[in-house]
């Protein structure tokens, strides 16, 4: 019984379309409720940055993939890279995920890495 319902694709599909429809509808309904200056939110930023940040430490550090063909020194470069421009940019996250990007991109391409 179990593995016919788990081995129909549409049941599946179905499940988690209402699995996500469910929380975003859960969303909109508590979004005019919480207070975005509470400790809740400020939490869950903080944790969400924590993710983030050992996400790309963890890239750097011990890449996997494609990431693995590239030398240490190139990744560290592209960071410090990214780095300084999304300082200099006044902190626009975009411009230094797109400086940190492009500079592994072209350090690669010149080593043949690509």
């Amino acid at each position: 019984m179990m593995d016919t319902l788990t081995s129909t694709p549409v049941l599946i599909i179905t499940l988690a379309a209402i699995a996500s429809y469910a929380s975003r509808g859960l969303g909109a309904l508590l979004s005019g409720r919480i207070n975005p200056d509470s400790a809740v939110v400020d939490w869950i930023t903080c944790v969400t940055y924590a993710l983030m940040a050992g996400m790309v430490v963890r890239m750097i550090a011990l890449p996997i993939g494609a990431l693995t063909t590239t030398p240490d020194w190139m990744r560290l470069v592209a960071t410090l890279i990214g780095l300084a421009a999304f300082f200099i940019s006044r902190r626009n996250v975009g411009v230094g995920v797109a400086a940190g990007s492009l500079t592994l991109a072209v350090l690669t391409w010149q080593a043949g890495f690509a």
